[in-house]
């Protein structure tokens, strides 16, 4: 995003006049220009003023609850739904030219300060009245850098690296040229903390395919339960065959698999889509076309689940129905506080990124991995904000003080992408697909007996599945 020195972009006749945007019935991405004519391909003239993207940036009510009553979790639950919605309504109508940004950030205030309210309400009837969400319904109308034809940004990179052309496709919404690295520039980087004399080396797998079976919705049982659409972008399942916002405990473990080893466990991503301009069948649905998630899904090529030790000592038990996301879906305007996308290429996964997408060389796949947090307060499979509940480990591969090692879940997903072929993860319309969003979601449904059976394996030092 740029400084807040910006100035905000005024949506007037003539600007809406070069917007080309995805106006879509869930929400929606304005790309404006100043004075610039519009170029082939959606994509605008060099003579132009340079392209700019409005976005809205709206504190995350969400991330800052760290105490729910149980009695007022429905009720708190439903009005995080709706603080989504809200923002998904402003940028339909930014998209369309029906309110001046200051206009939209003026009313949306309105209906956060409702909703906060009533949730705030909600929360004073069995605890303490959280005060510091009063202060979170104000949002900014911000300007990022446009889409400005990430094919053309593939192609630069490429060019550096000495890869060829990339192939440049029409639609706005992002990625942004700037959003793309070619994978031999970047240094490597990863560094794994040393095993002690008392480490638990040994792996548990579970072989769960690539989502043959085609289950995506735009649910999020675990932030929105109960909700439809409560992700407003498509996500990809293996494991548990049945999950949707709906799903409770028990219709988890009553529900089959697709692992072969009987792990009932829940695994969703959001999907990765080819930004070709091809209408997919979720083009007009909500989570697809009418969220600005736009393109041909990509099926992975390849989908890896396992379940690692602890450099520092053994590892207990996790519970069941413990739930754990890893990064942040809303990073771009959050901050990279709990940012935990991890891009790669094969042959290169040394290198990781979490802002930028890979350009991989001919032969290479794309590779997404998540690495979950590894550490359990002991107590709660899940917490307010859905975060406070489990830690990452420290830097000597401890636990933070009051947590305790649990198996650490180690996802990772291959793609065959063309080298420069554009492509984006979905994502929310205010995120703008940026790949620092990228983020995965679990829950542990494995039944007791293959939980310790996993355990077993990792504290001995054995390799199972």
């Amino acid at each position: 995003m740029s400084e807040k020195g910006h100035k905000r972009p005024r949506l007037t006749n003539k600007l809406l006049a070069v917007v080309s945007a995805l106006v879509l019935g869930g929400g929606g991405v304005a790309v404006v220009a100043g004075s610039a004519n519009a170029g082939q391909g959606g994509r605008l003239d060099g003579g132009g003023e340079a392209q700019v993207t409005a976005t809205i940036d709206c504190p995350d009510v969400g991330d800052r609850l760290t105490s729910v009553p149980d009695q007022a979790r429905a009720e708190v639950d439903d009005g995080l739904a709706q603080l989504d919605v809200q923002v998904a309504d402003a940028y339909r109508k930014l998209a369309a030219g029906e309110a001046r940004g200051e206009e939209l950030v003026g009313g949306l205030r309105q209906q956060r300060d409702a909703t906060i309210g009533r949730m705030s309400d909600a929360i004073a009837r069995s605890a303490a009245r959280p005060e510091e969400l009063k202060d979170l319904s104000g949002c900014e109308v911000k300007q990022a850098a446009a889409e400005d034809d990430a094919g053309a940004g593939a192609q630069s990179a490429e060019a550096a690296s000495g890869q060829g052309a990339a192939r440049s496709t029409g639609g706005k919404g992002g990625p942004a040229r700037s959003d793309f690295v070619a994978i031999g520039k970047v240094r490597p980087n990863v560094r794994t903390p040393g095993a002690s004399a008392g480490a638990s080396t040994g792996s548990f797998s579970s072989s769960c395919g690539r989502n043959e079976n085609g289950h995506f919705n735009p649910d999020n049982v675990i932030v929105a339960p109960g909700v439809s659409n409560g992700a407003h972008h498509m996500h990809d399942y293996v494991g548990n065959k049945t999950t949707d916002a709906f799903s409770t405990n028990d219709s988890l473990a009553a529900s089959g698999t697709t692992c072969t080893n009987g792990d009932l466990s829940s695994y969703y991503w959001p999907v990765l889509r080819l930004r070709d301009g091809k209408a997919e069948r979720d083009a007009q649905a909500p989570g697809g076309g009418q969220d600005a998630n736009v393109g041909t899904i990509l099926r992975p090529k390849q989908v890896t689940i396992s379940f690692k030790g602890s450099p520092a000592g053994k590892v207990r038990a996790m519970p069941r129905f413990l739930r754990i996301i890893t990064g942040d879906a809303k990073a771009f305007t959050n901050g990279t506080a709990n940012a935990n996308a991890s891009w790669s290429c094969t042959g290169f996964e040394n290198r990781q990124l979490k802002d930028k997408y890979p350009i991989c060389p001919k032969g290479s796949d794309v590779v997404r991995t998540f690495t979950f947090q590894s550490c359990w307060d002991g107590r709660n499979t899940d917490s307010a904000n859905h975060r406070t509940h489990v830690a990452f480990a420290n830097r000597d591969g401890r636990c933070p003080k009051g947590f305790t090692a649990i198996p650490q879940l180690v996802q990772r997903i291959t793609y065959g992408v063309a080298p420069g072929a554009r492509f984006a993860v979905d994502s929310f319309p205010e995120q703008l697909h940026k790949p620092v969003t990228d983020h995965g979601d679990f829950i542990n449904v494995m039944s007791n007996g293959l939980m310790n059976n996993a355990v077993d394996c990792i504290n001995r030092g054995r390799t199972c599945r």
